[in-house]
């Protein structure tokens, strides 16, 4: 039996293309309008997997995000880099300047905003999914409003491509995990990257001492993110993600940062998705 993946979005966004292309295979997909919907699909069973959105390298973290897998116990077990191709798709022989909105994601709004700021004309309106936009004009058959989404919605959704890769930047690239209720059962020596979350003493120095723990220990720092500690004003959550050629390193390193961290947290210990 196929288990089934929580996606924020419907068929045709890119959580969907990033289950297609992860799995490797057709899958069963829970499609989820928000992220908190997605994280309940997860905790009440109604799928064994899901993919999440974490951060995007024009427009930063989802921070929302990190904070929903540590509130929920949540388990990092790999992750998936997608390029992010954005296109503006409208019913079927409708032109750019009859075009009075454009309604998508935030963030793909966000990633376009070079190209909308031209459509002087044009109103833009923010909306929960990229491909639930291009399914809804396609199914009301809704003149005068576009989509901004990927190849994939517009033939999933009969919709015309009338102005094509309209991102910002080429190189536009959004990170996802692939998130569980349960541990990674990966081999330790497949393992080569792990997301973790730590606390600090508020002293001078303390983040740079774990900083050289972790260079002592031959990780690589790829990211670090804080977080508020909305009980504690002005005291913060670290989440890092750390990469490494020898699991027996990162483990050394786990085990002095838990002795001297206020409190120490592996979020998850999966493969370097990054090609």
């Amino acid at each position: 039996m196929k288990e089934k993946i929580a996606i924020q979005g419907i068929k045709g966004s890119f959580h969907h293309q990033v289950a297609l292309e992860y799995f490797h295979e057709e899958v069963i997909v829970d499609e989820c309008l928000s992220f908190e919907a997605l994280t309940d699909s997860l905790l009440t069973n109604q799928s064994q997997l899901a993919v999440m959105a974490i951060e995007n390298s024009i427009a930063g973290s989802i921070i929302p995000n990190y904070a929903l897998i540590d509130k929920n116990n949540l388990h990092i077990i790999g992750e998936y880099y997608l390029d992010i191709v954005q296109n503006l798709m409208v019913l079927k022989g409708q032109r750019l300047e009859a075009i009075q909105e454009v309604h998508s994601h935030p963030m793909a709004l966000l990633q376009c905003m070079d190209f909308l700021k031209k459509q002087s004309n044009i109103k833009l309106v923010e909306d929960k999914d990229t491909a639930e936009t291009a399914r809804r004009i396609h199914q009301n058959q809704i003149k005068g409003i576009a989509a901004i989404g990927s190849k994939v919605a517009a033939k999933m959704y009969d919709l015309e491509i009338i102005a094509p890769e309209i991102q910002t930047v080429n190189n536009n690239m959004t990170r996802f995990f692939i998130v569980s209720k349960n541990e990674n059962n990966v081999p330790k020596e497949e393992i080569n990257k792990a997301s973790l979350k730590f606390v600090l003493e508020d002293t001078p120095g303390s983040l740079a001492t774990v900083l050289n723990v972790m260079t002592n220990c031959k990780l690589n720092l790829t990211k670090i993110q804080s977080m508020p500690i909305i009980e504690t004003p002005f005291q913060y959550s670290f989440f890092v993600d750390v990469v490494f050629e020898k699991y027996k390193h990162y483990e050394k390193a786990a085990k002095v940062l838990e002795i001297m961290t206020n409190h120490f947290k592996v979020l998850g210990e999966y493969k370097n998705g990054k090609k």
